[in-house]
């Protein structure tokens, strides 16, 4: 734990048990008394490319909360099902954004490490994530079911904007996974490499590329490449947030499963492994689950805490 600006600041790494891999989250517990202007300061000064900040939510349940040792406190409100319930917002060094996955498993992981496993609800702008959280012998696991999603066009001069800014040929892309934008609490631009050497190959115009996503709204970009039907590698550049690159990005994870699902790229009901960070030498990995009963995309990981 350490403090910036005078809050208490935990640091948590999402979607590998390795502290040097997957990807670092600023979480506060407490942020009830940080306006929005102090949150800001305290993702920018901490420098991951987001930071959660949790309030406990009010509700007919909040009088029963308890913390861990069994008296009212933390805990956070009871939702009617037995969930913990909170609001959480997001913050990168630059801008709040509406929903991020990986600051949503390191929260829910600090959260089970000081109160114990099991269901949560997070209050999010983008709406509300359940989470659930488990132990798999000496690991935690969380596992949060998205926002209901959505898979749009992109206009083709937006793609050539995007491609440009990229340096990246329209020759050097996958055909049978076509650019889409696909929404699961935040935008993300889908593009799909033909190689692996392809995605390896990353360097980019950071101004021309974040002025691109400031007008379609996007989060980052979900540059993919296919290894086998149900395994890809992926890279999130995430220039809007002030990071050249995101290291493992559960949002974007999420909205990837829904643009699958929605191309007919894989089964109704699939589980999905992506492998993130590899070429920041951060390497991390995502489950991303598909249900045929549930439009919603379900991503879980790992994640464990980094040492002040």
């Amino acid at each position: 734990m350490s403090r910036h600006s005078g809050t208490e600041v935990l640091r948590y790494t999402a979607f590998s048990a390795d502290p040097e891999g997957g990807n670092p989250a600023g979480v506060v517990l407490d942020a009830s008394g940080l306006d929005e202007a102090a949150m800001l300061a305290v993702a920018a000064e901490l420098g991951y490319s987001e930071s959660a900040f949790l309030t406990r939510q009010g509700g007919p349940g909040e009088a029963g909360a308890r913390d861990g040792t069994g008296e009212p406190g933390d805990a956070g409100a009871q939702d009617g099902t037995g969930a913990r319930e909170y609001t959480i917002r997001y913050f990168s060094p630059k801008a709040e954004v509406p929903f991020c996955g990986h600051a949503t498993v390191a929260t829910a992981l600090a959260l089970a490490e000081r109160d114990g496993p099991g269901d949560l609800v997070f209050r999010t702008p983008a709406g509300t994530v359940p989470v659930t959280v488990t132990r798999e012998g000496a690991e935690l696991r969380a596992t949060l079911t998205s926002v209901e999603p959505d898979v749009l066009d992109i206009a083709p001069a937006d793609l050539a904007e995007a491609l440009a800014a990229l340096d990246w040929p329209a020759a050097d892309l996958d055909p049978a996974l076509p650019p889409r934008i696909a929404f699961a609490g935040a935008r993300h631009l889908v593009l799909a490499a033909a190689t692996r050497e392809r995605l390896a190959d990353l360097s980019y115009d950071f101004a021309r590329l974040e002025a691109l996503m400031h007008r379609l709204d996007l989060t980052t970009l979900q540059l993919v490449w296919r290894q086998a039907p149900d395994v890809f590698h992926v890279r999130d550049p995430f220039p809007v947030g002030g990071v050249v690159e995101d290291p493992a990005t559960g949002a974007a994870a999420a909205a990837f499963g829904a643009y699958l699902r929605d191309r007919s790229l894989v089964p109704a009901t699939a589980v999905l492994t992506l492998h993130q960070g590899e070429d920041m030498g951060r390497p991390g990995t995502l489950t991303v689950e598909l249900r045929a009963d549930d439009a919603r995309v379900r991503v879980s990981g790992t994640g464990t805490r980094i040492g002040d």
